[in-house]
């Protein structure tokens, strides 16, 4: 896939099938855009081109609000890349970008720049200022110049119309069967393996104390969780926790750590991928080592249970 950062990068050609959005978590409902934009370039032999943005729109226009992502840039570019995606033309969302109008933007950046015959959208698809433009304004601009444009229906999982904020909202309240339903795959993240307190190696469970490589990226609810570790190129099982350690310390600072079976090498400073399963139960506070010993011996049992039915 090749990777335009610039409008004067873009080769224009007419020859093209588009979609357009911010696509955070790339879950299912994504995937039914993406899947008619293949269809359509196959039909068509025409080039497949995605147009996003960085940083993520919402990050400029309401500064104050702490979004956290489901996806990283490297994580979208990754996914778009495994799905076929020909070219991706990342557009870089400032103040004064915001400022244009849903004609202005279309015009200079996708008619002007990137050349359609056929673009596919969702049904709530919204954009330029004050996400003014909709779907009768891309339908009223292919009238005008000449392209087709495909809405795609709202996709469902057991009953539920799947979005990124109904899957940022499962994460948060520690539902991660349902994020992984929307997402069709299990939610990940990416962290450097940094030095802590030790404490796990004291307590018999060695754990890698991890520092997110994107610190937009969200974390789901505090508690325990049985992941897939990617490691070095090879593939682990873990157990990974995302708390405050209430036990030893009273702090607010949320510390992710996993534990990897049958694993005893050094990796300070290395990265890893943590892809989670399912999961274990909340974060308690115990009265002390050996209760929480006999707990995490219970979790690391309850993990191996969890592998034995999914893998």
């Amino acid at each position: 896939m090749q990777i335009f950062r610039q409008k004067t990068e873009v080769i224009k050609d007419n020859n093209t099938v588009l979609t357009i959005g911010t696509f955070d978590g790339i879950h299912q409902g994504h995937f039914q855009i993406l899947n008619k934009v293949k269809e359509i370039a196959r039909r068509k032999n025409s080039r497949t081109v995605f147009v996003t943005f960085d940083p993520h729109p919402r990050k400029v226009i309401s500064e104050d609000y702490d979004l956290k992502l489901l996806t990283s840039l490297q994580e979208k570019i990754e996914i778009l890349e495994s799905y076929g995606i020909d070219y991706l033309f990342l557009i870089s969302f400032t103040k004064e970008f915001s400022r244009l109008t849903s004609a202005e933007f279309f015009l200079e950046y996708i008619i002007n720049t990137v050349g359609l015959s056929d673009i596919v959208i969702g049904f709530d698809h919204h954009f330029g200022k004050d996400r003014s433009g909709d779907i009768k304004t891309v339908r009223t601009l292919g009238d005008e110049y000449g392209f087709n444009v495909s809405v795609v229906e709202p996709f469902s999982v057991e009953g539920e119309n799947v979005s990124s904020t109904r899957i940022r909202n499962a994460l948060n309240a520690g539902d991660l069967l349902k994020a992984n339903k929307f997402l069709g795959r299990y939610y990940s993240f990416k962290g450097k393996v940094v030095k802590g307190d030790m404490r796990g190696r004291e307590l018999g469970f060695p754990t890698a104390n991890l520092e997110l490589i994107d610190e937009d990226k969200l974390l789901p609810a505090l508690g325990i969780y049985a992941v897939k570790i990617t490691l070095g190129g090879q593939n682990y099982l873990g157990l990974l926790s995302i708390g405050k350690r209430p036990t030893f310390y009273n702090s607010d600072h949320i510390v992710p750590e996993v534990f990897i079976y049958d694993f005893d090498k050094e990796i300070y400073g290395e990265e890893l991928k943590a892809e989670l399963v399912e999961r274990i139960r909340d974060e308690y506070k115990f009265s002390g080592a050996d209760e929480l010993i006999a707990q995490m011996n219970k979790d690391k049992e309850a993990g191996i249970k969890i592998f034995n039915k999914v893998i």
